[in-house]
Parts: C-alpha cells; structure tokens; sequence
C-alpha cells in the first residue's frame, strides 16, 4: 500500500487500512527531507503572511491590533465566516492564557490557523483497489496537467506504477502536455486524437486493469463550473468510468490555483456538487496574497461534516513549477510558514 505523508502517519494508517486484494509489496522510498520544503512553503506564503505579520508588532493588545487584523485576513481572502472564526478562537486564547504581548499572539494565531486547517490533512492511500482510479478535474489554468505530472512522479518515486488517460480533448494542447509528462515518468499513457473523452477512460481503466498498473490517472478537459454542457461531460466520465470498474473512481480530485482566492472556494463547491469531490490539490501558492482561502475551505468543510459527509481533504500544495514543490498538506507547517 502507497501512502503519501510524513512516515510516522503514512505508517498508522497503512496499518489500519484494509484493501480489498493484498497491495503490491515495493520498497518504501526514501522520505523526502521537509527541511527544504518549508524553505520553499515560507517563501511561497511571504505575501499572503507579511500583512497579517505586521499587525503584531504594534505596543498593545487592543480593538485596533483585532481590526487591523481582521482587514489583514479578509485581504489575505480569508473570508468573512473564516475571519470572523479565527478571530473569535483567537480572542479566547489570548483570555485563557493571559498573554499580553501582541508579539506572542502571533504564535496563538498560528495555533488557531493549524487547527482550523488540521481536518483538511489527510494522507492520498493507494492499495485498496488496483488499479486505484482517480478522476482529476479543474478549470483551465489552475495546473491541472502539470500537477498530474507531478503527481506521476510522486507515485512513481513510491514503487506505484502508473497509467495516464489523456481525456483532455477539449484544449488542443492538453494531450501533448501529458504525453511529455508520460515520457518524464516513464510511464504508459492512453490518448486518440480528437477521442471521446469517456471513450478514453472507459479504455483506459480496462487497459489499467489488463495491464497490472496500480493507479490510473484520468485528466478531464478544464473547464468553469459555469459551462454546463462541459460539468455534465465530466458527469458522463464519471459514469462511463463506473462501467468500466464498478467501484471506480476512488479518488476524484479538484485542482485549485491558489491565486483565485474565494473564487476556489466557488469553483470547490460547484466541482463537489456534480463530481463529489473525494480530495483537492491547491497550485500557485507562490507569490500569491490570497492563500488564506485554505482558511475559508476549512471551514466549509466543517459545515461539510455538519451535513453527515464528509471533509474534503487538501492531500497536496504546489509552491512552484518543479516537481518537488509540490507536497503532501500539513496543516501547522502550513500555519507557521504562513506566519513565519
């Protein structure tokens, strides 16, 4: 069984974890080092954090270091019912611990972000089904393909061989983008020119199977939530998918750009309702002021859970365009780089 997290989580729960046929015995690889990563993260986050920062270093705790840092999170697209959570969790631990200095409310807001955020940490599992197939889906630029590039490459480095659907036959590009990414990989790919998209998966879940692959990751062609026509084809995927393997697909992800703010929580929550989303990866977080929407989708996941489903988990975050920038999510990582 492949898991992709910190080695002191991935192995609890590859240990509780019962698949339904035995999971290829590999390796397991080398854990990546986190050190540099969080150099990276940090660097990453440094506009979203340096506003929401300077509201500390003034003399007092008061209502102006509370406005003025409720303005930092609303602009870091935080969100209204986000901030308004954060700010009201903050406040509470300013009284229980009697802290004075507005340096350290800092730390206690650093807190209160990772716990916010804790819900969304959730390790990707493969093994439980072989092949494992996952729908990846998001509008045109988020990095769709790219973080499916590299998403190959981390199961690949993990022992997990892999297959790639070219079901992206809306933009022109889209195959020849994977089939670079394929070539990268070393990995088998399935595409048509000018193919059905559900014709594409359909074949290639059933040459997945045939062939042994323990993933197969279908790219859909990028779209808005609001070409309709383009959701119900990804609705038809899903469906001709299922025919192909009646407990697919097992992982159906959300690529989100990191840069759109609230509008990736728009675009989570259309993506959710027609696919159920099982999973998001959150690109382009370097450079960005708005990272803060992790923030607004933790707490829209709590409302989530509320409803009796359940919480869609952020498994990765992408600081750049290389392959190691993309990483397995981590909650206080992400609340001290943030603040860092």
């Amino acid at each position: 069984m492949f898991s992709f997290f910190k080695k002191k989580i991935a192995a609890t729960t590859a240990a509780t974890a019962t698949p339904a046929s035995p999971p290829k015995a590999t390796p397991a690889p080398a854990e990546r080092p986190r050190e540099g990563w969080m150099a990276r993260l940090g660097k990453g986050l440094r506009r979203t954090g340096q506003s929401i920062s300077t509201v500390f270093t003034g003399a007092q705790i008061d209502d102006v270091l509370y406005e003025e840092l409720e303005t930092a999170l609303l602009m870091a697209d935080t969100g209204v019912q986000a901030t308004t959570y954060l700010l009201g969790n903050l406040k509470q631990r300013v009284k229980d611990t009697g802290t004075t200095e507005p340096s350290a409310v800092k730390a206690l807001l650093a807190a209160s972000i990772a716990q916010l955020l804790k819900p969304l940490e959730k390790s990707l599992i493969i093994g439980a089904h072989k092949p494992t197939i996952i729908m990846v889906a998001g509008v045109n630029g988020a990095g769709k393909t790219t973080s499916i590039g590299k998403l190959t490459r981390h199961l690949s480095d993990s022992g997990a061989s892999v297959l790639l659907a070219a079901a992206d036959t809306f933009r022109a590009a889209a195959r020849e983008q994977l089939a670079v990414w394929a070539t990268r990989n070393t990995v088998e790919i399935v595409a048509q020119e000018g193919g059905d998209p559900a014709a594409v998966s359909f074949d290639a879940v059933t040459a997945g199977r045939a062939r042994g692959k323990d993933v197969v990751l279908v790219d859909t062609a990028g779209r808005l939530p609001t070409q309709l026509h383009l959701m119900e084809e990804l609705k038809k995927i899903k469906r001709v998918v299922q025919k192909a393997e009646p407990t697919a697909p097992h992982e159906v992800l959300l690529v989100i750009d990191g840069n759109t703010g609230q509008n990736a929580l728009t675009q989570v929550k259309a993506f959710d309702e027609t696919l159920s989303l099982t999973g998001l990866i959150v690109t382009k977080l370097d450079g960005t002021a708005k990272g803060g929407v992790l923030a607004a989708i933790a707490l829209w996941g709590q409302s989530r859970a509320t409803a009796g489903r359940s919480v869609v988990p952020v498994y990765f975050i992408g600081v750049g365009e290389a392959v190691e920038d993309l990483e397995t999510f981590n909650a206080q990582e992400f609340a001290d780089a943030l603040l860092s």
